[in-house]
């Protein structure tokens, strides 16, 4: 299990914004009593979500 400080230096993005999604339900977190906690697997969701597909959609 990972702190926010923690998840954030592993994601490269601020723990502020890991925060802030996590309290709005945007991104997968763990509780752990009243301490947000992010598991592996909360990561790899996170970054999955992230990942954009190359659009296939060929313009004419």
């Amino acid at each position: 299990m990972h702190t926010p400080e923690q998840a954030a230096a592993l994601l490269q993005v601020p723990a502020s914004w890991l925060r802030k999604k996590s309290a709005a339900g945007r991104i997968p977190c763990t509780r752990v009593g009243r301490h947000l906690r992010f598991s592996t697997e909360d990561l790899n969701a996170i970054i999955r979500s992230g990942s954009r597909r190359p659009d296939h959609h060929g313009h004419t």
